[in-house]
């Protein structure tokens, strides 16, 4: 038993022979194409970078050597041909044959690996989303004498090498021949590979043509000499149009040297929504990354979209995105420090085109400036604010009132926007995005100006009180109403005040909405939790409903005789000044109104059938 567990234990701890990974290339394909890429239209990117860094590499030797990459489709097939630095058998078996291993690796190249456009070493792999053949004729420029070597490989993960006779390729370079797997040869059509190729490569420093057409469009649109400032807007106008399908209401340069960076952001001729994701097209070192770059700029700057050529920025691995690192959020303020030079540079010396560019895109600028306060002050001029004067910027409606006032809500705003402009009392809506935080930041760049939230109690106070005799000889009317509405947690207060043609206001605030609907909670729960609401009652005043002693139908319904239809009458101004301020029903309101619109129809008919 003894020598069986020695033996045993001798099994256990004997040195193993390591065992290799076997890749399902069909499975490891269908990854590809349905979790790495975003279409299968990438294999031409693949092949495209690969040429380019293939010519890359030789030029690194060889700086006179040829830059041409040729592409050719018909019936189902494709080849690619480009100039570059090739390969050898050795290399074939160890680059082409090995997934995850990059030529950019290999020994020679590590020195240009900075120029190069692909990092991952994924290659050819994946042509074959599109490919059930990919054939690659390849003669190495580094290699004196190298003979031509083929590699022909399936989708089913078996491959051969042969070298072959010098004939088939006398120049230095690499071919490869693609053909069309079953439902995918749309995608080697040539009007097809035209268009990506045109797509893709257009910023490309090699000559690359497809047939005969050339895909390459150099210099880039923004890097070009024109004959003056308003042909090259024309010109980048049109650029944008072909791209984006939008002509821009503006151009903005982005070109950052020491970032390694070029490129414009063109200007929404139309407002959208700051939540909605801006795609800029990334080109690195020439060749198109992505159409849908979304961390590129600032969350702010949601009104341009930009396209841009960097060789500073890293993809991620499948070169579809960018990384985010430290290199790409000091990019990212950058053009975000552009964008800001851009509109205050309007601000100093275009206020016209500043003007047209608010009209539509205010909402950017108001973010940025809750946030950069030399921005506000610069903006203070110019952004537009809803106000009880009429469209204003801060700047002019400080000017205007030595207390600044503003509401939280729009609901809040309209409630009491006409009887405070009648009152002479300065208001600002704060209810629209970023316009209360503007609002309150606005004495940080305006020393000495005072600023204040609107609440019931100011409102109230600017409006003109009766007469106490008056209000004692209606001491009865107001005593009915107040009875009917303080079930609904509000006061009734008799004041004069303008315009004559409203007959009363509802006036409440935060504190007073969250008391309410603390109550309305308290009403509703069981016993235990009725416990704890209660201990929560807040001490804040309640609502209040304003009745306006000028108005005539005020006056008719004080002189009522009969208190059930006083409480009738004031549920039905009650609801009328709900609707006035546009302020969502509660359930009970709701129920209030239908109770108030009955009972005053009875009454009218009762009436009518006394008469008779």
């Amino acid at each position: 038993m003894d020598s069986q567990i020695s033996q045993a234990s001798q099994v256990s701890h004997s040195p193993q022979s390591p065992h290799t990974f076997q890749v399902d290339l069909r499975g490891l394909v269908d990854l590809l194409s349905h979790h790495l890429y975003s279409s299968p239209k990438v294999y031409l990117r693949e092949l495209l970078q690969n040429a380019v860094d293939a010519i890359t590499a030789r030029r690194a030797a060889e700086p006179d050597a040829p830059a041409r990459v040729r592409l050719s489709a018909e019936g189902g097939t494709l080849r690619v041909e480009d100039t570059g630095v090739g390969l050898t058998e050795a290399d074939v078996h160890d680059l082409l044959a090995t997934i995850g291993r990059s030529s950019k690796r290999a020994e020679g190249l590590q020195e240009a690996r900075s120029e190069f456009l692909g990092q991952f070493g994924i290659g050819l792999l994946a042509c074959f989303v599109v490919a059930e053949r990919i054939r690659v004729v390849s003669r190495s420029a580094r290699t004196p004498g190298a003979p031509t070597v083929e590699w022909t490989a399936s989708d089913d993960g078996s491959y051969t090498v042969r070298t072959l006779p010098d004939a088939e390729r006398l120049e230095p370079g690499t071919t490869v021949h693609l053909v069309a797997r079953a439902g995918a040869a749309e995608w080697l059509t040539p009007e097809r590979v035209g268009a990506l190729a045109r797509d893709f490569g257009s910023l490309l420093p090699y000559d690359v043509r497809v047939g005969d057409e050339p895909v390459t469009d150099l210099p880039a649109p923004w890097d070009r000499s024109y004959p003056g400032p308003a042909a090259r807007r024309v010109a980048l106008a049109r650029h944008c149009h072909e791209l984006f399908g939008f002509t821009p209401l503006d151009t903005i340069d982005l070109s950052v040297p020491l970032a390694g960076l070029r490129g414009v952001a063109y200007v929404l001729p139309s407002a959208v929504s700051p939540a909605q994701r801006a795609g800029h097209r990334v080109h690195l070192k020439g060749m198109l990354l992505t159409e849908r770059a979304e961390q590129l700029l600032p969350d702010w700057a949601f009104f341009v979209r930009c396209v841009l050529d960097t060789d500073s920025l890293r993809p991620t691995a499948s070169r579809e995105a960018l990384y985010e690192d430290e290199t790409l959020a000091a990019v990212r303020e950058v053009l975000g420090e552009r964008i800001r030079s851009w509109l205050t540079g309007l601000a100093a010396g275009d206020p016209e085109r500043l003007a047209a560019f608010l009209s539509v895109h205010h909402l950017g600028v108001k973010s940025l400036a809750r946030h950069d306060r030399e921005m506000l002050r610069t903006m203070l001029p110019w952004l537009p604010f809803e106000t009880t004067d009429g469209r204003l910027s801060l700047e002019e409606f400080a000017q205007r009132h030595a207390v600044v006032h503003f509401t939280r809500t729009v609901e809040e705003y309209r409630q009491v926007a006409p009887i405070a402009s009648a009152q002479g009392i300065g208001v600002i809506n704060g209810g629209y995005t970023y316009d209360s935080e503007l609002v309150e930041a606005l004495p940080s760049v305006r020393p000495g100006t005072v600023v204040t939230e609107l609440d019931a109690e100011t409102v109230t106070a600017h409006l003109d009180a009766v007469d106490p005799a008056e209000e004692l000889a209606l001491s009865g009317f107001l005593a009915a109403a107040r009875a009917r509405l303080d079930p609904l947690g509000c006061d009734v207060v008799l004041r004069a005040f303008h315009p004559l043609s409203v007959p009363a206001l509802h006036l409440d605030d935060r504190d007073a909405r969250h008391e309410q609907a603390r109550a309305d909670a308290e009403a509703q729960a069981d016993d235990l939790w009725a416990g704890i609401l209660g201990s929560l009652r807040g001490s804040a005043p309640r609502a209040r409903l304003v009745l306006n002693h000028l108005n005539p139908l005020v006056r008719r319904i004080s002189s009522l005789p009969d208190p059930e239809l006083i409480g009738t009458a004031s549920e039905s101004l009650y609801g009328q000044a709900l609707l006035m301020a546009q302020r969502p029903l509660r359930p009970a309101d709701s129920a209030l109104l239908n109770r108030a619109f009955i009972g005053l129809l009875e009454w009218a008919t009762h009436g009518e059938d006394g008469q008779a």
